[in-house]
């Protein structure tokens, strides 16, 4: 077998890796709670929005910029989108929700102009773009405080589950069949992929590898699947998740912007001489990024059912350490959204798992600071080990 392959499939694979350990080591010393349906499900809401914030923070990073903005803008959208329904309690949802991520795409268009048309740095850019939407939070909350969101179909964003097709209070048979599709959808598009690959005589991996990390992706679905159809069923965060995976998944592997970003982030002069306007690119990633920003604020006040002073303190550290833990390379170019999807899992757990153990939230962050960094390292390794 190949070496380099080898090689190239640990360091993607490091990231399932560190995923299985941590559910195995937070199973067994809570006494198998980390593992129960409900607390799986209340996991996956919680990583709902970091998710979400992710996936628009991978794009940046690929593209060797940052987003330091994202956490307030996810607070300063939240707290709009709850005061809206409170001043406006008959506004139609669907309404508050496209001015919501309408407001992200005004954001992104005035941080793009400043980063990628007058070329001041996306550190300088986004940095005071936390003290402006912080300022911006604070402002829309001054009067309460806090504002409590009424809106029952809102909060079900937050806190609901799909409605299933029978009426079992104690199996969510939808949750199970959207399970199944969902293996199907998988193994048909690596499959397609993998003949693609063949087709242009692209490496590939070993035939038993691919039937084997197919046979382990498809059993991890349906695992997570029976878990929660054991308890209500598939919630509306993370089938909102999972459409935000799909988008992104085929915009940046099937798209000819998605190769632009990864070509502009691999080699930024090299792209311009093949005609490619990183201008262009890197105004769109923050506009994407703002966007991205929104909806995690949307999700985040539906599942407190209100808006805080502290909304999206730190959300940004969380999204930028769910795409280095997937594999976001630190060096540009290199990034997926699966293992961002993957990181995202594992950031939520750690902060889980450890509220589940009652330790203390000064040494949950130090084990975080600490994941962070061995990713990396495990990272720069795998780099210097390709032959």
């Amino acid at each position: 077998m190949d070496l380099r392959i080898i090689k190239k499939n640990i360091r993607e694979a490091g990231m399932y890796i560190a995923l299985l350990f941590i559910m195995v080591f937070f199973t067994i010393t809570t006494g198998g709670i980390f593992m129960s349906a409900r607390n799986l499900s209340n996991l996956f809401d919680q990583t709902g929005y970091i998710a979400v914030l992710a996936c628009g923070m991978t794009i940046v990073l690929i593209l060797l910029q940052i987003d330091l903005s994202v956490g307030f803008i996810a607070g300063f959208t939240g707290a709009l989108a709850a005061m809206l329904m409170m001043k406006f309690p008959h506004m139609p949802l669907g309404f508050v929700i496209i001015l919501i991520l309408g407001v992200g795409v005004l954001i992104g268009l005035y941080q793009g102009v400043l980063v990628a048309r007058l070329g001041v740095p996306a550190f300088v850019v986004t940095l005071a773009g936390q003290f402006l939407f912080r300022g911006a939070l604070l402002r829309v909350t001054e009067g309460t405080g806090t504002i409590i969101v009424k809106n029952e179909l809102f909060n079900a964003l937050g806190n609901g589950f799909i409605p299933d097709i029978d009426k079992n209070p104690h199996f969510h048979m939808l949750t199970m069949i959207l399970g199944f599709l969902l293996v199907a959808v998988v193994v048909y598009s690596g499959i397609k992929a993998r003949i693609q690959k063949k087709k242009y005589n692209l490496q590939v991996i070993p035939l038993d590898m691919f039937v084997e990390r197919m046979l382990f992706g498809a059993a991890l679905i349906l695992f997570f699947s029976w878990k929660l159809a054991s308890y209500h069923g598939l919630s509306w965060t993370l089938v909102i998740v999972l459409i935000v995976f799909v988008i992104y998944n085929f915009f940046t592997n099937n798209t000819t912007l998605g190769r632009h970003i990864y070509a502009v982030g691999g080699n930024p002069e090299a792209a311009e001489l093949s005609g490619i306007n990183s201008s262009n690119i890197v105004f769109f990633s923050m506009i994407n990024t703002a966007v991205m920003a929104a909806l995690a604020g949307i999700l985040y006040t539906a599942r407190l059912q209100s808006a805080t002073t502290n909304a999206g303190l730190g959300f940004e550290l969380d999204a930028i350490a769910a795409a280095f833990v997937g594999g976001t390379a630190t060096t540009g170019g290199i990034g997926k959204i699966t293992g961002t999807m993957i990181g995202a899992l594992v950031i939520s757990s750690l902060s889980n798992g450890m509220n589940l153990m009652n330790i203390g939230i000064s040494y949950q962050y130090m084990v975080r600071g600490l994941v962070l960094v061995a990713a990396v390292l495990f990272d720069v390794q795998a780099r210097r080990m390709k032959v």
